[in-house]
């Protein structure tokens, strides 16, 4: 007992002590590591330019102590560059160590991460664990943006589209740099308002900002604005806006002048505040009748021309032409007539023109561009049919009659009535003009043209008054008026001016004062005395009235009209009585003009006396004569009253020297006497008397006579004007002189009239005799003219008289020298003399007095030749040498000029060339004097026998070096008849076929000439030696093919032997042909042909040489000697060699896989190249790929192909990547390799972008190599050598959810992988790139989208969406979330209470059931191995996989972080550690909840299908199947129970299947296969492993949640066994009978996927099902089930338990 105590006792102490000691020892294993959960590696972040000391880790939590008396650990650290952290070990604090520097992230230092290792040693143990510290420099906005260049600059069409990108010169490097981070670095770019130049944001604007492209909003135009100056302004795009940095730059903006104006006809008037100019017309005027050739071209007035408002298109080539057009006119036969030259406008005269037909021509002129352009201009042309003026001018009546009232001012016009109520219209045309156009003649007044004048212009022309006229002056005024044309004046007419009377004279009495007696006898009514009162005026104005205003006393009355005053009635008169009668004499005019004067009459009464004078009844009287009145004529009646009738005797008193006229005595009969003459006097005023011959018996009257004028004169020519007159050449309208000549007749009588008689096209004369030429003289064709002017008066029958005059014709300096050749072209000789005459050049000047010179007018000329400047002899100033010229044609061209040396014409001009003539300085030089030839016997006709060689000195390429053989036919001509010579190469061959005799020799001479002048040549001889044919080598064969030779074989290697012979001679060998390259090289005694230098296959392949064998006599003398016998051929093929190594297109390819990839999905292909042909040039891949866990390679390779496909699955592995190396080995992977490194990145969508557009899928498909490309280059723009990789392309997504396609639109999935980060690009920065160039990746993707199609938009994919849909329809508040925490933890501490009560239970349980499969024997492996490990829906299989790694592949194992290599492209600093990394081991992954993929067994593992059946009861049975178990499936089958926990999944979702698979089940066609030993995957599938059947009676207990504990359960090898024996697990007599033989199988369902994915059918056929293609269950290259059989028997009915998955990162919960 006490024995047993102590035993027990020291038990205890062991226990104790071995507990003390692993307690100790597990907690000195625990120093050194981290205290805290998560990532290994401590990443913290720090902003760039902090303080010194400033804390980075405040504490790294590493287990132990490192201060003290008893440290357990030591801390320090390693890889710490530049000292940048301090590490106070105590309290595990790092500090920042910035002392005397700063700490930036922005270059040069560009610190942008500082990586350091904590290293702990556990000085209990002596191990050393590395903890990495990453601290990260974040970025401070502490830099501008730097634009690059201070301005840009940026030239634009006007008519460039709206909406067009114009500049993107701010893209890349070019624009503006921030060296800041992120959002600090990142530019955009946005157009400010510019004070000095308001149009330009506006007009232009930066819509993408991130890329700067500048984009025009505003249409341009050239002829507003030139420039423009856009203030550019890039910013930063800080967080914080108020942190934003900026700059500005200039971007100018130049407006370049596009065809977007048409043509504009020249003169142009704008209309005001517009460009369109004012209609324009242009005028023309052409005489009819004339010849087109003396008017054409026609000249108009202005000059029509037009010109491009688009003044300055650049460049000048394409600015367009101006095409002439006439388009529309009046009358319309004007094509018959008129031609618009196209391009110059010049107008032409197509034939002559009748101004009877036509008097004008309406034309519109149309000016276009020659490009097409749509806005013509248009002008009007006026076109004005002159007359040859061969018609006179003329008035359109004989005579004129005007009137004018004398009182008008100057100015008035003439009237044409007395009313004076309408002007006179004096109307003048010419038929040489339209009646209704100005003909513009001059009206010239013959006589009183300073009292009148006529207006210059018009078809009516109107008088005027130049100076006041008096009536009482002259009333009439006569004259005669010309119309001149200024060539020929019309018939003149007469014009009668009637000066209208006005009331400006008062009636006048002859005495101021009578005195009058009468006698007491007189009766009343006898007259007293007859007052006579003159007024000048006339009519009502000049009619007087006559009234006594005071002193008749009644005794005397006035005649009113007569002015008699008599005695008035029943008056008696007294003696002595005296009366002073106040007379009033008025005229007629109204009142208010009425003017009048007043007389007395003073009378005295006598008594009565018979002694009373004779009295006239007028005192005056006045008539007109004509000067033509014959003598004798009685002219007037005279005859006076006597009172008493005493006889009265007639007299003329006074205003008659000259006896003109007779007055009869007796009678008063006043007749004409004399012939009148009214050049001599015009008027008489005659004093008559009557008398009674008493003293006091006389009385007075007055009689004027006016002569009036007949034409009894003609027109005299002034004689003392000059008659030789001179004019100057080449004026027209020049004044030569003039003549006057006189008419001493009056009115048209005396009006002269000036005419030429002859030379009326070259002179006119005007109506004053002022002569001027016509037109301009031409003293070189004419110099005097005898010109005859002829004067008229204008009488009805004029009188004339002529003048002949002189004129001479003068000339002036108006014609240039003209040479007599336009050009001299003359061939001079080289080496001639200097001062040698070699041409005689003439000019003549026309003009009088002229002194030609001549000169040489281009300079460079003046250094070789000499012009005499008074003869033109043309000579050399020195000698010329042709040689010396580098042209092919030696030449000289020149302009010599010929001037008048007293003149100021421009010199004449002519072009001299000299062409220098070669002279053929050298004749032909032989090389030899001699040459010598030997020829064999037999030679064949062209057989070479020796080469001749001549040499001419003369220049090159000159006919004078062209070297030419011929043999002299005179010497030797037997020679000549058999050899010949080759003109141009100097060969001397065989003429014809040889028979000659041995030994002969033959001389031939052969010339060698040039084709120079003269002809000069050479001779030589050529001595030909016809050989014995003992002595001519013969070869053994024709042709030599020996073996190919390898290209790499060395230099020596024999190739070939080739051997002749010939009687006693030494053979010399030599190759003639086929080695230039000197490849080959022969031993000239042995034959021996080797190779001499490398080969090379790839270039050359065969050769084909020609040798030949002379004997060594010949070979001595130099020569050759071919015959039919003494050549060969030899042929040389070459081998290719293995010398090429194969070339990869690429140094790095870079791929993408997709987290969900299938397994063997195509990741990419590579390729190499190889120079070398055949199996050197057939490849074989293989990959080079690290070791990622238990030796598994994630890749693998077609070995043809080079197709890289994926050989494990990467779930949850984004931005994990994969290096690798691909080999590429030629001749089919035994010969020469070389090598490529590949990436590979793994992605998922969260990295992918769809570039959505608008062209079916198909389309995108065919050219998505083109447009990946353009995508890639955008991308690079950013990220050099960044890799767009496609995802896949499709139908577009979209409505809700994206459950909808549209296949006429597509989705383009697509992601881009970093190069230097070796991950993909995040999906925003994507986005970034890519739509900031949306537009232009439009315009390249164009020419494969066809004409519209274009990108629509740039989305995320539609799990992405979803997602983020999802996730914001959650809501749940931060109150909520918190509550719902607390709950979840409230609840799951009873469950673990339960597990750690149930530990012992479950571990015993399943310590039991790993004894119970140890025991049970192996399954049979299956006849065929099976390779999927994973199988994917339309996948192919992954190989590889040994038996044993496949007995592990189900075993859950722990991946720990430190095994996670960098090379392996996961990131340790990553939270990846909390998903499913411990859960499997690296390439092995479970499906997730939904998943479509299915897990099938490796060989031997898993028995083949079986399938689920629903019983009447409801129940679900399992079942294997198969031919050769039916009628045992129907009895041992396997009832499956849905755990109510399974209700809801650890995901939260409902897992178990939802009504529409419980029906699906419940069809008796779909079947459900579960079989083995149990496992639940994440997505709730039920997989069998290889396990013994358990008896009929034994019941599987509920599944227990499994503690973490179980993870450890292979490593610690502790089980808790149930000593249960193997036989007690049946019951029943059945169990043994019928153990092994029923066939076990494995498959799984998935709770979501549904029975329906599965539908087997009886015989193991399979069927995909129509409702989801996706989820066909088998793949196709599966043939036959795979089949193991159990050993152990099951019971009728087992149930299965499915719990829920557990959370606990095990990937599957055994049942």
């Amino acid at each position: 007992m006490l024995q047993r105590f102590w035993l027990w006792t020291w038990l205890a102490v062991g226990i104790a002590v071995a507990t003390f000691l692993a307690g100790c020892w597990a907690q000195n294993d625990e120093d050194c590591k981290l205290a805290r959960t998560g990532p290994p590696a401590t990443i913290v972040p720090i902003d760039e330019e902090s303080r010194n000391g400033t804390i980075l880790v405040d504490n790294m939590l590493i287990k132990g102590t490192a201060g003290g008396p008893d440290p357990t650990i030591e801390l320090s650290l390693k890889d710490n560059v530049d000292y940048w952290v301090i590490l106070d070990p105590i309290s595990q604090t790092l500090y920042l160590n910035s002392t005397g520097r700063v700490l930036d992230r922005d270059p040069p230092m560009s610190i942008q991460s500082i990586v350091v290792q904590v290293q702990c040693v556990n000085k209990k143990v002596g191990t050393i664990i590395n903890h990495e510290v990453r601290i990260v420099v974040r970025d401070r906005n502490d830099n501008s943006p730097q634009f690059q260049q201070q301005r840009y600059y940026v030239a634009v069409n006007e008519l460039t589209p709206v909406g067009t990108t114009i500049f993107t010169g701010f893209s890349g490097n070019n624009g503006a740099t921030d060296i800041d981070d992120g959002p600090n670095g990142q530019i955009e770019y946005v157009i400010q308002y510019n004070p000095n130049d308001k149009a330009s944001n506006r007009t232009f604007d930066i819509p993408l900002t991130l890329s700067g492209a500048v984009v025009l909003r505003e249409r341009l135009n050239y002829e507003e604005k030139t420039r423009y100056f856009v203030i550019v302004q890039a910013n930063d795009r800080a967080q914080n806006l108020n942190e934003r940095r900026t700059s500005t730059t200039t971007l100018t903006v130049d407006v370049l002048d596009g065809d977007d104006l048409g043509p504009m006809f020249l003169p142009c008037v704008l209309v005001n505040n517009t460009r369109d100019c004012r209609p324009l017309t242009y005028q023309a005027s052409l005489p009819e009748l004339t010849d087109p050739a003396r008017v054409n071209p026609i000249s108009v007035n202005p000059p029509i021309q037009a010109i491009d408002q688009d003044r300055n298109i650049q460049p000048p080539s394409d600015r367009p032409g101006i095409l002439y057009s006439i388009l529309v006119g009046t009358p319309e036969d004007y094509p018959q007539y008129f031609h618009m030259n196209l391009t110059t406008a010049v107008l032409t005269l197509l034939k002559q023109i009748n101004r009877d037909l036509h008097q004008k021509f309406d034309l519109v002129i149309k000016a276009e561009q020659d490009n097409g352009h749509p806005l013509p201009a248009f002008a009007n042309l006026h076109i004005e049919i002159l007359d040859e003026n061969n018609q006179k001018p003329f008035f359109t009546r004989s005579t004129y009659e005007g009137f004018i009232l004398e009182s008008s001012p100057v100015g008035t016009t003439i009237s044409d009535n007395r009313n004076l109520t309408s002007p006179l219209q004096i109307v003048v045309l010419d038929n040489d003009v339209e009646e209704t156009k100005d003909p513009q003649v001059h009206l010239f007044l013959n006589d009183y043209n300073t009292f009148f004048t006529v207006t210059p212009s018009g078809i009516t022309r109107y008088l005027t008054l130049l100076q006041p006229v008096d009536r009482e002056v002259q009333q009439l005024y006569t004259f005669s008026m010309t119309a001149s044309d200024g060539v020929q004046e019309s018939v003149p007419v007469t014009v009668n001016i009637l000066v209208i009377d006005a009331n400006d004279n008062s009636p006048t009495f002859s005495n101021i004062s009578y005195n009058v007696k009468i006698y007491t006898d007189m009766r009343p009514g006898e007259g007293v005395i007859k007052l006579t009162a003159v007024d000048a005026d006339e009519g009502p104005n000049g009619q007087i009235v006559y009234e006594i205003l005071a002193g008749d006393q009644g005794d005397f009355t006035i005649n009113d009209r007569t002015g008699l005053i008599t005695i008035a009635p029943g008056v008696v008169l007294s003696v002595g009585r005296s009366y002073a009668l106040t007379v009033k004499a008025s005229d007629s005019a109204p009142p208010a003009q009425r003017r009048s004067s007043i007389t007395t009459v003073y009378i005295e009464v006598l008594p009565p006396n018979n002694q009373s004078p004779p009295r006239f009844p007028q005192l005056m009287y006045s008539l007109e004569v004509s000067e033509a009145m014959r003598i004798g004529a009685v002219l007037l009646n005279l005859q006076a009253f006597d009172r008493e009738g005493d006889p009265i005797r007639y007299l003329i008193q006074n205003g008659d020297p000259q006896q003109v006229f007779n007055l009869s005595q007796s009678s008063g009969l006043l007749a004409l006497g004399k012939p009148l003459d009214r050049e001599s006097t015009d008027r008489y005023i005659l004093i008559v008397t009557a008398s009674d011959g008493r003293p006091d018996g006389t009385s007075t009257a007055t009689v004027n006579i006016v002569v009036t004028d007949v034409n009894d004169n003609g027109p005299v020519f002034d004689m003392f004007l000059p008659k030789n007159l001179s004019v100057q050449e080449e004026e027209a309208n020049a004044f030569v002189g003039q003549v006057r000549a006189t008419d001493p007749d009056a009115g048209v009588n005396g009006q002269v009239h000036y005419s030429l008689a002859n030379f009326n096209n070259l002179f006119r004369i005007t109506s004053n005799g002022s002569i001027y030429t016509a037109v301009k003289l031409n003293r070189e064709v004419r110099d005097y003219y005898e010109l005859i002017v002829e004067a008229t008066d204008g009488a009805v029958d004029p009188r004339r008289s002529t003048l002949t005059l002189g004129i001479k014709v003068l000339d002036i300096d108006d014609n240039s020298p003209v040479f007599t050749n336009a050009s001299y072209t003359v061939s001079v000789p080289e080496n001639l003399p200097p001062g040698t005459v070699f041409l005689q050049i003439e000019a003549k000047d026309v003009d009088l007095g002229a002194d030609v010179n001549y000169r040489i007018r281009t300079r460079e000329a003046l250094q070789y030749f000499a012009l005499n400047k008074y003869t033109g002899e043309l000579s050399l100033l020195k000698s010329l040498d042709y040689e010396s010229f580098s042209d092919t044609e030696a030449t000289f061209t020149f302009l010599v000029e010929a001037f008048d040396s007293k003149g100021t014409m421009p010199p004449g001009l002519a072009t001299v060339t000299v062409r220098l003539k070669d002279m053929n300085d050298y004749s032909p030089v032989f090389s030899k004097k001699l040459y010598r030839g030997m020829v064999a016997p037999n030679a064949v006709k062209g057989t070479v026998v020796t080469t001749v060689s001549a040499e001419d000195q003369d220049p090159p390429g000159t006919p004078a070096s062209r070297v030419r053989y011929k043999v002299d036919v005179v010497q030797f001509p037997y020679s000549a008849s058999i050899f010949d010579v080759e003109e141009d190469s100097g060969r001397v061959v065989t003429r014809v076929n040889l028979n000659e005799q041995p030994s002969t020799v033959f001389k031939l001479v052969v010339i060698a000439y040039d084709d120079g002048d003269p002809v000069k040549s050479n001779t030589t001889t050529v001595e030909i030696a016809v050989l014995q044919p003992s002595v001519i080598p013969r070869f053994t064969q024709d042709e030599y093919r020996p073996p190919p030779v390898s290209e790499n074989a060395p230099k020596g290697t024999v190739v070939a032997v080739v051997t002749a012979a010939a009687l006693n001679q030494t053979i010399i060998y030599s190759i003639v042909y086929g080695n230039e390259e000197g490849v080959f090289a022969i031993n000239n005694r042995t034959g021996v042909i080797s190779v001499k230098s490398p080969l090379d296959y790839e270039s050359v392949k065969s050769y084909e040489l020609r040798v030949q064998a002379d004997s060594l006599q010949v070979v001595r003398s130099n020569l050759r000697v071919p015959s039919k016998s003494n050549t060969a051929r030899v042929f040389i093929e070459v081998k290719d060699e293995n010398d090429h190594a194969p070339v990869f297109t690429k140094k790095m390819y870079i791929g993408g896989v997709s987290e969900d990839a299938k397994m063997f999905s195509s990741v990419l292909k590579v390729k190499a190249d190889d120079k070398d042909t055949g199996n050197y040039s057939a490849m074989q891949y293989r990959l080079i790929i690290p070791p990622i866990k238990d030796g598994k390679e994630g890749f693998v390779i077609e070995a043809y192909t080079g197709l890289i496909k994926t050989a494990m699955l990467f779930k949850n592995m984004r931005r994990s990547y994969f290096k690798f190396q691909v080999i590429a080995t030629d001749n089919y992977g035994k010969g020469l390799s070389s090598k490529a490194e590949v990436l590979v990145s793994v992605v998922n969508q969260l990295d992918m972008q769809v570039i959505v557009s608008n062209v079916p899928p198909t389309l995108v498909e065919q050219n998505k190599e083109q447009l990946i490309g353009i995508l890639e280059r955008y991308v690079q723009d950013q990220i050099p050598g960044a890799k767009v990789v496609v995802e896949s392309i499709g139908a577009r997504r979209f409505g809700d959810g994206f459950s909808e396609e549209d296949y006429t639109k597509s989705d383009l999935m697509v992601y881009a992988i970093d190069p230097q980060t070796n991950r993909a690009i995040m999906r925003n920065e994507l986005f970034k790139f890519l739509d900031g160039k949306l537009l232009d990746i439009n315009k390249e993707f164009q020419p494969y989208l066809g004409q519209g199609g274009r990108i629509l938009e740039i989305r995320t994919p539609d799990v992405v969406a979803n997602v983020k849909k999802q996730a914001q329809a959650v809501g749940y508040t931060e109150g909520a979330l918190l509550a719902l925490a607390v709950i979840i933890i409230l609840c799951c501490m009873p469950a673990i209470l339960i597990v750690m009560v149930s530990y012992r239970q479950r571990q015993a349980e399943c310590a039991k059931t790993a004894r119970i499969q140890m025991a049970l024997p192996a399954g049979k492996p299956a006849s065929t191995a099976a390779n999927n490990l994973y199988e994917e829906l339309g996948d192919s299989t992954m190989r590889g996989y040994a038996q044993q790694e496949q007995q592990q592949l189900l075993r859950p194992s722990l991946l720990r972080p430190e095994e996670l290599s960098m090379e392996s492209g996961i990131d340790p600093g990553q939270e990846y550690y909390g998903q499913d990394y411990y859960s499997y081991e690296h390439g092995y992954e479970l499906p997730q909840y939904g998943s479509r993929r299915r897990l099938l067994s490796p060989s031997g593992m898993y028995d083949e299908y079986g399938e689920v059946v629903v019983e009447n009861d409801g129940g679900y049975y399992y079942s294997p199947h198969g031919s050769t178990a039916e009628e045992w499936a129907r009895k041992k089958r396997i009832k499956l129970i849905v755990d109510p926990e399974y209700e809801t999944s650890s995901t939260g979702e409902d897992s178990a299947p939802d009504s529409s698979q419980r029906n699906r089940l419940n069809n008796p066609n779909s079947q459900n296969n579960i079989n083995g030993n149990i496992y639940i995957a994440q997505n709730g599938s039920v997989v069998r492993t290889r396990r013994v059947c358990l008896a009929n009676n034994l019941k599987v207990t509920s599944p227990v949640r499994l503690g973490k504990q179980f993870k450890k359960l292979d490593k610690l090898a502790v089980t808790h066994e149930e000593n249960v024996p193997l036989n007690t697990l049946s019951k029943g007599p059945s169990s043994s009978d019928k153990m092994n033989t029923r066939p076990c199988s494995v498959s799984f369902a998935s709770s979501t996927i549904g029975a329906e994915n599965v539908v087997t059918k009886p015989g193991g056929s399979k069927m995909k099902s129509t409702e989801e293609q996706e989820s066909v269950v088998d793949n196709e290259d599966v043939k036959e089930p795979l089949e193991s059989h159990s050993e152990h028997t099951q019971s009728d009915e087992e149930e299965l338990w499915m719990g829920p998955w557990n959370n606990l990162h095990i990937p599957m919960t055994k049942l």
